[in-house]
């Protein structure tokens, strides 16, 4: 039988994924953590979309490392699931806060 649960794979701090995963916050102001099929990761882009905001966005799942990845900003953010959203090198949520933010004028602010 399979399972809903996706494997866990133990998180490298110090390897060449989380240094991927590091590299890519910092390298551009918008960073989106994200998986094809997640509705809260397409409701995390659309704001940026119609703020007309460039972000670098990596699809998990269709990546090979993808897992890796998840674990690792499991343990930068606190939790796993997607969206991550980084705004600046900051951790600043997933899908609804970001929609949340977008609705009262934060998000403009933060990337002005």
């Amino acid at each position: 039988m399979g399972s809903l649960v996706s494997r866990s794979v133990p998180a490298n701090m110090s390897g060449p994924v989380a240094e991927f995963v590091k590299s890519a916050i910092a390298k551009d102001k918008v960073v989106i953590f994200s998986k094809t099929y997640c509705p809260y990761c397409t409701m995390a882009k659309e704001p940026f979309k119609k703020l007309n905001q460039e972000y670098a966005c990596y699809e998990l799942d269709k990546r090979n490392d993808g897992d890796e990845i998840q674990s690792v900003l499991g343990e930068l953010t606190g939790a796993k699931t997607v969206p991550r959203v980084f705004i600046g090198g900051n951790f600043v949520g997933g899908g609804t806060d970001i929609k949340k933010m977008y609705d009262d004028g934060r998000l403009q602010k933060m990337l002005a």
